[in-house]
Protein backbone atom coordinates (compact mmCIF):
# COMPACT_ATOMS: atom_id res chain seq x y z
CA UNK A 1 0.00 0.00 0.00
CA UNK A 2 1.80 3.39 -1.21
CA UNK A 3 1.57 6.92 0.52
CA UNK A 4 -0.70 7.52 -2.90
CA UNK A 5 -2.95 5.36 -1.43
CA UNK A 6 -4.14 7.90 1.71
CA UNK A 7 -1.66 7.50 4.33
CA UNK A 8 1.28 10.03 5.40
CA UNK A 9 4.29 7.51 5.61
CA UNK A 10 7.43 9.51 6.51
CA UNK A 11 10.95 8.35 5.82
CA UNK A 12 14.62 9.22 7.68
CA UNK A 13 17.42 7.89 8.29
CA UNK A 14 21.14 8.88 9.69
CA UNK A 15 24.17 7.96 8.57
CA UNK A 16 25.72 5.53 11.33
CA UNK A 17 28.45 7.96 12.89
CA UNK A 18 27.97 6.20 16.54
CA UNK A 19 27.52 8.25 19.49
CA UNK A 20 25.10 11.78 18.64
CA UNK A 21 25.27 14.98 19.98
CA UNK A 22 23.31 17.76 21.49
CA UNK A 23 22.89 19.06 17.46
CA UNK A 24 21.90 15.87 16.71
CA UNK A 25 19.21 16.05 19.18
CA UNK A 26 17.80 19.32 18.56
CA UNK A 27 17.88 19.06 14.95
CA UNK A 28 16.27 15.65 14.25
CA UNK A 29 16.15 13.59 17.34
CA UNK A 30 13.32 16.33 19.21
CA UNK A 31 11.31 16.18 15.43
CA UNK A 32 11.48 12.53 14.87
CA UNK A 33 9.73 11.99 18.80
CA UNK A 34 7.21 14.12 17.86
CA UNK A 35 6.47 12.93 14.03
CA UNK A 36 6.04 9.32 15.32
CA UNK A 37 2.68 10.54 17.24
CA UNK A 38 0.78 12.11 13.79
CA UNK A 39 2.53 9.86 11.12
CA UNK A 40 3.25 6.07 9.65
CA UNK A 41 6.93 6.13 10.63
CA UNK A 42 10.38 4.60 9.38
CA UNK A 43 13.62 5.72 10.79
CA UNK A 44 16.51 3.80 9.66
CA UNK A 45 20.34 3.82 10.19
CA UNK A 46 22.06 4.32 7.11
CA UNK A 47 25.19 1.93 7.52
CA UNK A 48 25.76 1.47 3.79
CA UNK A 49 26.01 5.42 3.17
CA UNK A 50 28.73 5.12 6.21
CA UNK A 51 31.00 2.96 3.85
CA UNK A 52 30.77 5.84 0.86
CA UNK A 53 33.05 7.95 2.98
CA UNK A 54 34.53 5.36 5.80
CA UNK A 55 34.81 2.17 3.67
CA UNK A 56 38.82 1.95 4.63
CA UNK A 57 37.82 0.65 8.04
CA UNK A 58 34.39 -1.02 8.47
CA UNK A 59 35.43 -1.79 11.98
CA UNK A 60 33.77 0.50 13.51
CA UNK A 61 30.42 0.60 11.83
CA UNK A 62 28.74 -2.23 14.19
CA UNK A 63 29.60 -0.66 17.05
CA UNK A 64 28.82 2.88 15.34
CA UNK A 65 24.82 1.09 14.82
CA UNK A 66 24.83 0.03 18.15
CA UNK A 67 25.68 3.89 19.94
CA UNK A 68 23.46 5.29 17.54
CA UNK A 69 20.03 3.19 18.28
CA UNK A 70 20.77 3.33 21.95
CA UNK A 71 20.95 7.14 21.77
CA UNK A 72 17.26 7.35 19.23
CA UNK A 73 15.67 4.72 22.17
CA UNK A 74 17.05 7.21 24.71
CA UNK A 75 15.91 10.29 23.16
CA UNK A 76 12.32 8.86 22.80
CA UNK A 77 11.95 7.19 19.42
CA UNK A 78 9.25 4.59 20.74
CA UNK A 79 9.97 1.57 19.02
CA UNK A 80 5.72 0.90 19.73
CA UNK A 81 5.41 3.74 17.75
CA UNK A 82 8.18 4.17 14.85
CA UNK A 83 10.08 1.29 12.77
CA UNK A 84 13.73 1.57 13.65
CA UNK A 85 15.86 -0.82 11.10
CA UNK A 86 19.63 -0.70 9.78
CA UNK A 87 19.48 -0.49 5.81
CA UNK A 88 21.76 -3.00 4.94
CA UNK A 89 18.99 -5.77 6.75
CA UNK A 90 16.85 -5.19 3.75
CA UNK A 91 18.84 -5.68 1.22
CA UNK A 92 16.01 -4.75 -1.52
CA UNK A 93 17.12 -0.88 -0.84
CA UNK A 94 20.46 -2.16 -2.79
CA UNK A 95 18.46 -4.08 -5.60
CA UNK A 96 16.40 -1.08 -6.49
CA UNK A 97 19.18 1.43 -5.90
CA UNK A 98 20.73 -0.69 -9.00
CA UNK A 99 17.63 -0.57 -11.24
CA UNK A 100 16.92 2.89 -10.54
CA UNK A 101 21.18 3.31 -11.52
CA UNK A 102 19.97 2.00 -15.13
CA UNK A 103 17.91 5.00 -15.98
CA UNK A 104 19.69 7.98 -14.25
CA UNK A 105 21.61 10.36 -15.75
CA UNK A 106 24.78 10.71 -14.60
CA UNK A 107 24.59 14.42 -15.18
CA UNK A 108 21.90 14.62 -12.40
CA UNK A 109 23.64 13.01 -9.85
CA UNK A 110 27.00 15.38 -10.22
CA UNK A 111 24.92 18.21 -9.81
CA UNK A 112 23.71 17.41 -6.42
CA UNK A 113 25.19 20.07 -4.41
CA UNK A 114 26.26 18.28 -1.89
CA UNK A 115 28.93 15.99 -3.77
CA UNK A 116 31.06 18.57 -4.28
CA UNK A 117 31.07 19.81 -1.34
CA UNK A 118 31.81 17.08 0.54
CA UNK A 119 34.58 16.06 -1.93
CA UNK A 120 36.18 19.89 -0.91
CA UNK A 121 35.94 19.05 2.47
CA UNK A 122 36.94 15.73 2.75
CA UNK A 123 39.71 16.31 0.25
CA UNK A 124 42.09 13.52 2.83
CA UNK A 125 39.84 10.84 1.50
CA UNK A 126 40.02 9.31 -1.54
CA UNK A 127 36.19 9.62 -2.73
CA UNK A 128 36.71 9.32 -6.50
CA UNK A 129 34.54 5.91 -6.02
CA UNK A 130 31.43 4.75 -7.99
CA UNK A 131 29.29 4.34 -4.66
CA UNK A 132 30.55 7.84 -3.51
CA UNK A 133 28.59 9.84 -6.80
CA UNK A 134 25.97 7.38 -6.45
CA UNK A 135 24.86 7.98 -2.73
CA UNK A 136 22.11 10.45 -3.83
CA UNK A 137 20.87 7.57 -5.81
CA UNK A 138 21.17 5.17 -2.59
CA UNK A 139 19.19 7.53 -0.84
CA UNK A 140 16.15 7.91 -3.49
CA UNK A 141 16.16 4.03 -3.10
CA UNK A 142 15.71 4.29 0.32
CA UNK A 143 12.94 6.90 0.61
CA UNK A 144 11.07 5.25 -2.75
CA UNK A 145 11.01 1.57 -1.65
CA UNK A 146 8.89 2.87 1.45
CA UNK A 147 6.75 4.76 -1.04
CA UNK A 148 6.93 7.53 1.53
CA UNK A 149 5.16 10.56 1.08
CA UNK A 150 6.99 12.87 3.00
CA UNK A 151 10.67 13.10 4.30
CA UNK A 152 11.95 15.11 6.96
CA UNK A 153 14.32 17.34 5.90
CA UNK A 154 16.65 20.83 6.89
CA UNK A 155 17.03 22.88 4.03
CA UNK A 156 20.15 21.97 2.79
CA UNK A 157 18.93 18.51 2.47
CA UNK A 158 16.04 19.49 -0.43
CA UNK A 159 18.00 19.27 -3.34
CA UNK A 160 18.06 15.07 -2.28
CA UNK A 161 14.29 14.86 -2.05
CA UNK A 162 14.29 17.03 -5.15
CA UNK A 163 16.47 14.15 -7.32
CA UNK A 164 14.26 11.30 -5.90
CA UNK A 165 11.43 13.66 -7.05
CA UNK A 166 12.80 13.51 -10.47
CA UNK A 167 13.79 9.61 -10.31
CA UNK A 168 10.54 8.69 -9.42
CA UNK A 169 8.88 10.95 -12.26
CA UNK A 170 11.21 9.24 -14.87
CA UNK A 171 10.47 5.84 -13.16
CA UNK A 172 6.68 5.75 -13.57
CA UNK A 173 7.02 7.76 -17.12
CA UNK A 174 9.06 5.19 -18.72
CA UNK A 175 7.33 2.15 -16.73
CA UNK A 176 3.90 3.03 -15.67
CA UNK A 177 2.32 2.48 -19.29
CA UNK A 178 0.97 -1.02 -18.46
CA UNK A 179 -0.40 -3.18 -21.41
CA UNK A 180 -4.26 -1.89 -21.44
CA UNK A 181 -3.72 1.38 -19.50
CA UNK A 182 -5.94 3.59 -20.29
CA UNK A 183 -9.04 1.25 -20.74
CA UNK A 184 -8.21 0.21 -17.15
CA UNK A 185 -8.15 3.62 -16.24
CA UNK A 186 -11.22 4.31 -17.94
CA UNK A 187 -12.80 1.05 -16.42
CA UNK A 188 -11.68 2.73 -13.06
CA UNK A 189 -13.51 5.62 -13.47
CA UNK A 190 -16.78 3.84 -14.22
CA UNK A 191 -16.79 2.60 -10.44
CA UNK A 192 -17.27 5.81 -9.15
CA UNK A 193 -20.37 5.91 -10.39
CA UNK A 194 -22.00 8.68 -13.03
CA UNK A 195 -21.63 11.96 -10.81
CA UNK A 196 -17.95 11.17 -9.40
CA UNK A 197 -16.99 9.70 -12.84
CA UNK A 198 -18.27 13.08 -14.79
CA UNK A 199 -16.68 15.55 -12.16
CA UNK A 200 -13.32 13.25 -12.36
CA UNK A 201 -13.46 13.78 -16.26
CA UNK A 202 -13.88 17.88 -15.64
CA UNK A 203 -11.46 17.69 -13.24
CA UNK A 204 -8.92 15.77 -15.78
CA UNK A 205 -9.86 18.29 -18.21
CA UNK A 206 -9.11 21.36 -16.48
CA UNK A 207 -5.48 20.61 -15.14
CA UNK A 208 -4.50 18.88 -18.05
CA UNK A 209 -6.20 21.68 -20.61
CA UNK A 210 -5.66 24.86 -18.20
CA UNK A 211 -2.89 23.56 -16.33
CA UNK A 212 -5.02 23.97 -13.26
CA UNK A 213 -3.42 23.10 -9.79
CA UNK A 214 -6.19 23.48 -7.77
CA UNK A 215 -8.22 20.33 -10.23
CA UNK A 216 -5.01 18.51 -9.66
CA UNK A 217 -5.73 18.54 -5.59
CA UNK A 218 -9.23 18.54 -6.12
CA UNK A 219 -9.11 15.39 -8.47
CA UNK A 220 -6.58 13.62 -6.01
CA UNK A 221 -9.17 14.27 -2.92
CA UNK A 222 -12.43 12.81 -4.86
CA UNK A 223 -9.86 9.63 -5.96
CA UNK A 224 -8.84 9.12 -2.47
CA UNK A 225 -12.58 9.43 -1.14
CA UNK A 226 -13.68 6.23 -3.22
CA UNK A 227 -14.16 3.71 -1.09
CA UNK A 228 -14.49 0.93 -3.57
CA UNK A 229 -11.42 1.49 -6.05
CA UNK A 230 -8.80 -0.96 -4.99
CA UNK A 231 -4.99 0.36 -4.67
CA UNK A 232 -4.30 -0.24 -8.45
CA UNK A 233 -7.05 1.66 -9.60
CA UNK A 234 -6.48 4.65 -7.45
CA UNK A 235 -2.82 4.55 -8.83
CA UNK A 236 -3.80 4.23 -11.97
CA UNK A 237 -6.08 7.08 -11.95
CA UNK A 238 -3.36 9.64 -9.70
CA UNK A 239 -1.27 8.79 -12.87
CA UNK A 240 -4.46 9.41 -15.70
CA UNK A 241 -5.24 13.12 -14.40
CA UNK A 242 -1.70 13.95 -14.94
CA UNK A 243 -1.81 12.50 -18.48
CA UNK A 244 1.36 10.50 -17.34
CA UNK A 245 1.40 6.44 -16.40
CA UNK A 246 0.18 4.49 -13.19
CA UNK A 247 2.55 6.13 -10.26
CA UNK A 248 4.58 3.16 -8.89
CA UNK A 249 6.67 4.92 -6.95
CA UNK A 250 4.83 8.02 -5.61
CA UNK A 251 7.11 11.65 -5.46
CA UNK A 252 7.69 12.18 -2.04
CA UNK A 253 7.51 15.99 -0.91
CA UNK A 254 10.23 17.45 1.22
CA UNK A 255 8.69 18.13 5.16
CA UNK A 256 10.99 21.05 5.94
CA UNK A 257 11.65 20.76 9.76
CA UNK A 258 12.45 24.22 11.51
CA UNK A 259 16.00 25.11 11.39
CA UNK A 260 18.03 24.42 14.95
CA UNK A 261 21.59 25.29 14.46
CA UNK A 262 23.15 24.22 18.07
CA UNK A 263 26.14 25.81 18.83
CA UNK A 264 29.27 23.92 19.11
CA UNK A 265 31.87 25.03 21.68
CA UNK A 266 33.83 27.65 20.03
CA UNK A 267 30.51 28.81 18.25
CA UNK A 268 30.52 27.31 14.90
CA UNK A 269 27.83 24.96 14.38
CA UNK A 270 27.93 21.48 16.76
CA UNK A 271 30.36 19.42 14.64
CA UNK A 272 32.49 15.90 15.14
CA UNK A 273 34.54 17.27 12.41
CA UNK A 274 35.05 20.60 14.09
CA UNK A 275 35.20 18.71 17.21
CA UNK A 276 33.13 21.61 19.49
CA UNK A 277 30.18 18.98 20.60
CA UNK A 278 28.74 17.75 23.88
CA UNK A 279 27.63 14.03 23.86
CA UNK A 280 24.13 13.66 23.91
CA UNK A 281 24.44 11.27 27.24
CA UNK A 282 28.51 12.54 28.28
CA UNK A 283 29.18 12.48 31.66
CA UNK A 284 28.01 15.80 33.64
CA UNK A 285 31.32 16.65 34.64
CA UNK A 286 32.72 16.52 31.40
CA UNK A 287 29.88 18.39 30.35
CA UNK A 288 30.18 21.26 33.30
CA UNK A 289 34.09 21.30 32.26
CA UNK A 290 33.71 21.71 28.35
CA UNK A 291 30.80 24.73 29.07
CA UNK A 292 32.88 26.43 31.83
CA UNK A 293 36.32 26.40 29.13
CA UNK A 294 34.17 28.12 26.99
CA UNK A 295 35.48 31.12 24.95
CA UNK A 296 33.63 34.10 25.94
CA UNK A 297 33.81 37.75 24.61
CA UNK A 298 37.21 38.78 23.98
CA UNK A 299 37.16 42.35 25.40
CA UNK A 300 36.35 40.97 29.16
CA UNK A 301 39.88 40.57 30.26
CA UNK A 302 38.69 41.82 33.48
CA UNK A 303 35.57 41.00 36.02
CA UNK A 304 34.65 44.65 35.64
CA UNK A 305 34.95 44.93 31.96
CA UNK A 306 31.35 45.32 30.09
CA UNK A 307 30.88 42.30 27.63
CA UNK A 308 28.76 41.89 24.58
CA UNK A 309 27.08 38.67 24.67
CA UNK A 310 26.72 38.37 20.80
CA UNK A 311 30.07 38.21 20.83
CA UNK A 312 30.61 35.75 23.18
CA UNK A 313 30.00 31.72 22.44
CA UNK A 314 28.26 31.10 25.12
CA UNK A 315 25.20 33.27 24.62
CA UNK A 316 24.48 31.08 21.64
CA UNK A 317 23.30 28.72 24.05
CA UNK A 318 21.61 31.11 25.71
CA UNK A 319 19.24 31.89 22.79
CA UNK A 320 18.71 27.77 22.73
CA UNK A 321 17.85 27.16 26.45
CA UNK A 322 17.20 29.79 28.25
CA UNK A 323 13.89 31.59 29.10
CA UNK A 324 13.22 35.28 27.69
CA UNK A 325 13.66 37.25 31.56
CA UNK A 326 16.62 34.63 31.81
CA UNK A 327 18.48 36.19 28.35
CA UNK A 328 16.84 39.91 29.54
CA UNK A 329 18.97 38.89 32.69
CA UNK A 330 22.35 37.97 31.14
CA UNK A 331 22.46 40.88 28.28
CA UNK A 332 21.49 43.46 31.33
CA UNK A 333 24.43 41.90 33.70
CA UNK A 334 27.05 41.02 30.97
CA UNK A 335 27.26 44.71 29.06
CA UNK A 336 26.59 46.11 33.05
CA UNK A 337 29.72 43.90 34.30
CA UNK A 338 27.78 42.96 37.14
CA UNK A 339 28.15 39.34 36.85
CA UNK A 340 30.98 37.06 35.92
CA UNK A 341 31.46 34.52 33.13
CA UNK A 342 31.42 31.83 35.26
CA UNK A 343 28.29 32.62 36.59
CA UNK A 344 26.51 33.32 33.50
CA UNK A 345 28.14 29.55 31.69
CA UNK A 346 26.80 27.79 34.92
CA UNK A 347 23.00 28.58 33.89
CA UNK A 348 24.13 26.83 30.74
CA UNK A 349 25.97 23.89 33.02
CA UNK A 350 22.64 23.39 34.90
CA UNK A 351 19.96 23.53 32.10
CA UNK A 352 22.02 20.77 29.96
CA UNK A 353 22.92 18.38 32.83
CA UNK A 354 18.74 18.84 33.23
CA UNK A 355 18.13 18.06 29.76
CA UNK A 356 20.30 14.78 29.65
CA UNK A 357 19.52 13.52 32.77
CA UNK A 358 16.79 11.47 31.48
CA UNK A 359 18.29 10.86 28.64
CA UNK A 360 21.21 8.78 30.20
CA UNK A 361 18.88 7.13 32.64
CA UNK A 362 17.16 5.64 29.60
CA UNK A 363 20.27 5.01 27.67
CA UNK A 364 21.43 2.71 30.78
CA UNK A 365 19.04 0.24 30.34
CA UNK A 366 19.49 -0.19 26.99
CA UNK A 367 23.55 -0.50 27.74
CA UNK A 368 22.74 -3.15 30.23
CA UNK A 369 20.53 -4.95 28.00
CA UNK A 370 22.23 -5.29 24.47
CA UNK A 371 19.77 -8.25 23.02
CA UNK A 372 16.88 -5.79 23.64
CA UNK A 373 18.44 -2.98 21.22
CA UNK A 374 19.65 -5.68 18.77
CA UNK A 375 15.95 -7.52 19.10
CA UNK A 376 14.32 -4.34 18.24
CA UNK A 377 16.32 -3.30 15.11
CA UNK A 378 15.89 -7.12 14.25
CA UNK A 379 12.17 -6.40 14.76
CA UNK A 380 11.96 -3.11 12.71
CA UNK A 381 13.92 -4.14 9.79
CA UNK A 382 11.50 -7.27 9.25
CA UNK A 383 8.71 -4.90 9.38
CA UNK A 384 10.32 -2.61 6.72
CA UNK A 385 11.70 -5.33 4.37
CA UNK A 386 7.87 -6.51 4.41
CA UNK A 387 7.28 -3.01 2.96
CA UNK A 388 10.38 -2.99 0.32
CA UNK A 389 9.35 -6.23 -0.67
CA UNK A 390 5.97 -5.58 -1.85
CA UNK A 391 7.42 -2.37 -3.48
CA UNK A 392 9.77 -4.47 -5.61
CA UNK A 393 7.39 -7.04 -6.70
CA UNK A 394 5.75 -3.98 -8.40
CA UNK A 395 9.12 -2.65 -9.87
CA UNK A 396 9.99 -5.83 -11.24
CA UNK A 397 6.92 -6.22 -13.22
CA UNK A 398 6.82 -3.03 -14.68
CA UNK A 399 10.36 -3.35 -15.94
CA UNK A 400 9.21 -6.80 -17.18
CA UNK A 401 11.82 -9.07 -14.57
CA UNK A 402 9.47 -11.06 -13.49
CA UNK A 403 9.91 -14.67 -14.94
CA UNK A 404 7.11 -16.81 -14.11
Amino acid sequence: MGAVSGHQRVLSGMRSTGKLHLGHYHGVLKNWVELQHEYECYFFIADWHALTTHYEDPSIIEDSVFQMAVDWLAAGVNPGSASIFVQSRVPEHAELHLLLSMITPLGWLERVPTYKDQQEKLKEKDLATYGFLGYPLLQSADILIYQASMVPVGEDQVSHVELTREVARRFNHLYGREPGYEEKAESAIKKMGRKNAKLYKSLQKRYQEQGDTEALETGRALIESQHNLSVGDKERLFGFIEGGGRIILPEPRPLLTASSKVPGLDGQKMSKSYNNTIGLREDPASVEKKIKTMPTDPARVRLSDPGDPEKCPVWQFHLLYSSEDLKSWVQESCKSASIGCLVCKQKIVDTVIAEQKPIRERAEVYLEDPKMVRSILAEGSEKARDIARDTMEEVRQAMGLTYR
